[in-house]
């Protein structure tokens, strides 16, 4: 069974704010069409995404699936039926056995909706599945006062996405006319039976700017904390942070020593529970000797990237007597930002000392100590 996600992102979506459609704008630091074909290329019956875009809008979506291997866009229409139809015909070449539907507004579907909609799909009887919500409010019509009630049992709140046997989808759309917001009315006025499924409050749209404050509940936050100690040794430079500073010794370790990117990357994955540098890159492999940290940063970010995660902040402390800190701090901060892809305002980089007690204190060493907070979905 071949099932294409089709995600009709051509609309303008203005109310949102931002200067941008909506459907391009960040939440958790990633634009809202990536959160969504992120949630649907995760379930395991879905075969392949298409998405719909207006033709205007081809950099922000090449931007927004930066890193992705997706079959080129498809030229949306004036409508959002225009740009449905659009999508649906640029199928035919090789036609899939089910279409979903899906509005890029909606961007966090869990996978027990998808499979509710697979699931109706497997009885023959059902040309379509379509989510919905009941309506749990109360119903009133007035205009400036109230006049009468609403009876408000089996009424529904109807989302995305909308799954269908394609070859009935398609000839539906093309003899629908014009005025539809959604699959569902060209389905049912084309007499096709579609099943009710449950819908799920996390497949919320996201309309206004109040919506995209209300979409960072599907993430968590969570801090962790790192720390790391070098010793010095015969050297002429130590690296701390990334930046290679002069110095009257080097630093002693299997790596280059940077005990500022090992605390780091110890802070973040430990907000991912994924252990500790020693067990990603054990000093026991050779192939780690000598090799520069931010590789070891790099990977735990990555880490974090690929449970979903968005790095909110890092903090680091140096903790030494020599050398001094101030003069390359910026520096510091510059690297880290661009190992980790966050703004310098989001990395602190500071320096203090233990007036002159324990080891640091003896200029035997320095040490690290760093903390992350990064948010993690829901």
């Amino acid at each position: 069974m071949r099932t294409t996600a089709l995600i009709v992102a051509a609309g303008r979506g203005h109310r949102a704010g931002a200067g941008l459609p909506k459907q391009y704008r960040a939440v958790a630091g990633k634009p809202l069409l990536r959160h969504a074909i992120d949630h649907l290329a995760a379930h395991p019956a879905i075969t392949d995404i298409r998405v719909v875009i207006h033709p205007d809008d081809r950099a922000l979506y090449d931007a927004a699936i930066d890193g992705l291997s997706l079959p080129a866009p498809i030229s949306g229409g004036a409508t959002r039926q225009d740009s449905a139809r659009a999508g649906l015909e640029a199928l035919e070449d090789t036609p899939p056995d089910l279409v979903l539907v899906h509005d890029a507004a909606r961007a966090f579907v869990p996978p027990a909706l998808l499979d509710a909609l697979f699931a109706a799909l497997e009885n023959p009887a059902n040309h379509g599945a379509v989510p919905a919500l009941p309506v749990i409010d109360s119903l009133r019509r007035g205009s400036g006062h109230f006049t009468d009630s609403v009876d408000r049992e089996n009424l529904w709140r109807v989302q995305t996405p909308q799954a269908f046997r394609y070859p009935a989808l398609l000839a539906a759309h093309r003899a629908a006319p014009p005025g539809a917001t959604d699959e569902l009315g060209i389905a049912l006025a084309a007499g096709l039976r579609v099943a009710i499924t449950p819908g799920d409050a996390r497949a919320f749209k996201l309309t206004e700017p109040q919506d995209f404050v209300s979409a960072m509940s599907q993430y968590i936050p969570r801090a962790a904390a790192g720390f790391d100690v070098h010793a010095f040794g015969p050297g002429d430079h130590v690296w701390l942070c990334g930046v290679r500073i002069p110095h009257s010794h080097g630093l002693i370790g299997h790596s280059d020593a940077d005990a500022g990117l090992h605390a780091l990357t110890d802070a973040l994955l430990g907000t991912i529970a994924a252990g500790d540098i020693g067990d990603h890159f054990p000093p026991s492999d050779p192939q780690w000797k000598g090799a520069a940290s931010h590789r070891f940063l790099a990977h735990a970010a990555e880490l974090v990237r690929a449970r979903g995660g968005v790095i909110d902040f890092v903090d680091l402390t140096l903790i030494c007597e020599r050398p001094k800190i101030g003069p390359h701090r910026a520096a510091m901060q510059a690297r880290v930002a661009t190992i980790l892809g966050l703004a310098p305002d989001q990395v602190s980089i500071k320096a203090t000392t233990t007036e002159t007690l324990g080891f640091t204190g003896r200029s035997e060493g320095l040490a690290a100590q760093a903390m992350a907070s990064v948010r993690l979905p829901a």
